[in-house]
């Protein structure tokens, strides 16, 4: 049994923000329900061109990595009879999830208030661009303004002297980790809902996700008063620890060395990279002189992990006790033998998919593919329990899909 068996979401959101959230929920065992649009959908639906990726055809992962494992309504929440059909739902969901502004949640009748006339004891969450309080708080944003330039992340990883700013990895980088961050306030809220029987209002923002990931950072620059500066590219980074650091090999593939103690694992590394007469040498026989020659050991290093591949390099450091990992892209994580082992990348239908990262009881995960638009919405009225002389009035009426 999944933790989330036997509860019910409705979720009235768009894009990939909110959408994630509930796309979690749905994996660890909750119905969702997703409401769009009864005509348009899920503006995600139509999100065909994300940087030079282009996506032809019918199947779309942005749309399915955020809304994995729904049923799909087509409801027009503008019309009465969508509305009423709305609060049927409402009336048997223990959440309702949304990203809509204030403007429109009151203008559809789906704030808090309105929704809890209707079921007072369900839990409301929210996502927004720039929280819930504040004289912005009704602006709306997306991860590449919110979350990613206003949380301080843009301009923290772009070196100084250069033009521009740094973009981010990929689409919906910050919608998928604020997504996260709500699903697991609402699965607290659920917790807290069983032991007392109070409803919360959950919120979560782009922004304060931002600033949570920048956490260390931030705190850092408020103690020292002064921002952090990304070392520039080439650079080795860590000015005191060669251990810390990137190392070219020599099919201009990159390892990632993070050794926070270089005293603890010099030997080590000497050994593996067949030095092992740098272990006692004079310059680099405590941490605090591997510090003062970081420089040296630098070149050192730079030299002779240049001098084989990254699958080389990979066979060697299977027994080095210090971390390091290959550094590896969007297309060669795929590949990746722990992640295929632990299943962090899922078959889904015609696509794989990242799972969520959450697993429960070392168990497989389990996703399952997003729902075409409004697909299930006869179903649902059906279930609500409408017979089909009310459901043709409200096809009729506009009033759902």
């Amino acid at each position: 049994m999944k933790p989330l068996e036997g509860i019910r979401i409705l979720e009235v959101a768009m894009y990939g923000f909110v959408p994630s959230a509930g796309a979690v929920l749905a994996e660890w065992g909750a119905e969702v329900i997703k409401v769009e649009h009864a005509v348009t959908g899920d503006p995600q639906r139509g999100l065909r061109q994300t940087g030079t990726f282009r996506i032809d055809g019918d199947v779309n992962p942005n749309v399915e990595h955020a809304n994995r494992g729904k049923r799909s309504i087509g409801l027009d929440m503008s019309k009465p009879e969508g509305r009423e059909v709305l609060y049927e739902l409402v009336r048997k969901a223990d959440i309702f999830l949304t990203s809509f502004l204030p403007g429109p949640r009151a203008r559809f009748g789906i704030d808090v208030d309105d929704i809890r006339e209707v079921n007072p004891t369900i839990i409301y969450a929210r996502g927004s661009a720039l929280g819930p309080r504040g004289a912005e708080s009704d602006r709306g944003g997306y991860d590449m303004t919110a979350f990613w330039s206003r949380g301080g992340i843009a301009a923290t990883i772009t070196p100084p002297g250069g033009e521009g700013i740094i973009n981010p990895p990929g689409p919906a980088f910050g919608d998928t980790i604020s997504g996260t961050n709500l699903a697991g306030g609402i699965a607290a809220a659920l917790l807290k809902r069983e032991r007392t029987g109070e409803p919360s209002v959950v919120d979560v923002s782009l922004l304060g996700s931002g600033l949570w990931s920048m956490g260390h950072t931030v705190a850092l620059s408020l103690f020292l008063d002064k921002p952090m500066e990304a070392p520039k590219p080439g650079s080795h980074g860590s000015i005191r620890n060669p251990l810390s650091g990137l190392y070219k090999t020599a099919d201009d593939r990159y390892l990632s060395l993070v050794m926070l103690q270089p005293g603890k694992f010099w030997r080590d590394v000497c050994e593996h990279i067949g030095r092992p007469e740098l272990a006692d040498d004079p310059r680099f026989a405590t941490a605090e002189a591997i510090g003062e020659h970081t420089a040296e050991a630098v070149d050192i290093l730079r030299a002779a992990i240049a001098e084989r591949t990254l699958a080389d390099w990979t066979k060697q450091f299977a027994t080095l006790s210090g971390p390091w990992a290959p550094v590896q892209d969007s297309q060669q994580v795929g590949s990746d033998a722990q992640i295929r082992d632990n299943e962090y990348i899922v078959d889904v239908g015609e696509l794989e998919l990242v799972s969520n990262p959450v697993q429960f009881d070392v168990s497989r995960p389990e996703a399952a593919a997003a729902p075409e638009f409004a697909a299930q919405t006869d179903d649902i009225l059906q279930e609500l329990g409408l017979d089909w002389d009310r459901i043709i009035e409200l096809k009729a009426a506009g009033a759902v899909t």
